[in-house]
């Protein structure tokens, strides 16, 4: 009995000294411990998320699209009624690594939980310790828009059975310290393959074509695997660095919504963690694309003259472009893209590269929209894509003029 006694004892002081340690770790407001979970919640670009066009910053209300609807991003300001001031720390860390709310309900993976999942316990409360020092803002942001039933939150749960794998990061052992930073930062806080992981009809990743490419709010996030012909195979660490920096290198510039990730997010990085992403991301093998059809002649010889008149000024009649300034289609992975959404897109509104510290003055590409037909455009993009080595699926006017259709219904919508 003594024995027992004297267990109990010992078994009760260690849990009061690991629950003192605990709320210790969790009551820690030093600079230190603020200033990382700051550096954290940069690196997962959470203020483009949760910032309304022309709202506070974090106060939510963005909307986000989806396939299924319209769902409007939290206050994660630390108002205690609207945002989530009055959550505890273990309600923040099970929104995300379980995705789910302190009432119980599921979030909507457009809250990107499945990555969060992967962060640590003390790296998420260094979040929440800085989201504790930003402005509160009462703001409620709108219930989301969605089809039915999938305004029903229990639903999730079936998703989560499919699609979502909780648990923590897990370094690999035969991978060296820079590339276990790396992973650990794109598979977690940077949430990448959100965007660059092409989903299923029910919105889950395909697991099995991680980082190789996925169409997301109009856009097409590239492969950013190490394939050559469709990814950043051809670029090297420190041209990965670089774009990732400042916005543009001598292959690509950042535009429409990875140009809202440079300038919140990886420009304000410390080098040393884009050395990591880029070391993570140059290990990532791409899956070699099944050879395309061939481009008819006459619609290659139609989209030459098509260039030749709109597009040689800046891009060059080589497909060279001007370092630093006008991308190259040459080789361009971006012009070779399995998906040509974002080129259509950016033929039919023009684009705008980020405007970064490093970089300040960006390069413009003007809207062809208004003078082109969908023909054309399908035309000029074939060629472009099946020219100067490229290899690349023809382009159909038909998917120029969805993706035109599109664009007015939103321009309409928006006014």
């Amino acid at each position: 009995m003594k024995i027992a006694a004297t267990s109990i004892s010992l078994g009760f002081g260690l849990a009061c000294l690991l629950g003192l340690a605990a709320e210790s770790a969790a009551a820690d407001t030093s600079f230190a411990r603020i200033e990382r979970g700051r550096h954290l919640v940069t690196a997962g670009d959470c203020i483009a998320c949760h910032t309304a066009q022309g709202g506070k910053p974090f106060a939510g209300g963005r909307p986000i699209e989806t396939p299924f609807g319209t769902i409007y991003s939290a206050n994660i300001t630390p108002d205690r009624k609207t945002g989530i001031g009055a959550w505890s720390d273990d309600d923040f860390y099970k929104a995300l690594h379980r995705g789910i709310a302190p009432s119980g309900a599921h979030l909507y993976p457009a809250f990107p939980y499945p990555y969060f999942t992967r962060l640590r316990r003390d790296d998420v409360l260094a979040m929440r310790a800085y989201l504790n020092t930003i402005d509160p803002v009462k703001s409620q942001p709108r219930p989301p828009d969605l089809a039915w039933p999938l305004g029903y939150r229990f639903l999730m749960s079936g998703w989560n059975q499919l699609y979502f794998d909780e648990g923590d990061f897990h370094r690999a052992p035969d991978k060296s310290d820079e590339w276990n930073r790396g992973a650990y930062l794109v598979q977690g806080p940077a949430h990448c393959g959100a965007c660059h992981t092409p989903k299923n009809f029910a919105g889950g990743d395909k697991t099995g074509h991680a980082l190789q490419g996925g169409v997301i709010q109009g856009w097409f996030a590239p492969d950013i695997t190490n394939d050559r012909r469709t990814g950043i195979g051809s670029w090297s660490g420190d041209e990965i660095v670089e774009y990732l920096k400042t916005g543009r290198n001598d292959r690509s510039g950042a535009t429409g919504m990875m140009a809202e990730v440079v300038a919140d997010s990886t420009s304000k990085l410390p080098d040393q963690d884009l050395r990591a992403i880029a070391a993570y991301l140059k290990d990532q093998k791409g899956e070699e694309p099944a050879q395309p059809e061939s481009p008819s002649q006459v619609a290659m010889k139609a989209g030459a003259a098509v260039y030749s008149d709109s597009c040689s000024a800046c891009h060059q009649m080589n497909g060279k472009g001007v370092p630093g300034m006008f991308s190259p289609l040459a080789g361009s992975a971006s012009a070779q893209s399995t998906d040509p959404t974002t080129l259509i897109r950016l033929v039919l509104e023009g684009g705008r590269t980020v405007s970064t510290d490093a970089r300040p003055t960006p390069s413009s590409m003007p809207a062809y929209g208004w003078k082109l037909t969908d023909e054309e455009i399908a035309n000029v993009l074939t060629f472009v894509r099946n020219h100067w080595g490229n290899v690349a699926a023809p382009v159909e006017a038909s998917k120029v003029g969805a993706i035109r259709e599109k664009l007015q219904e939103t321009s309409h919508a928006s006014r």
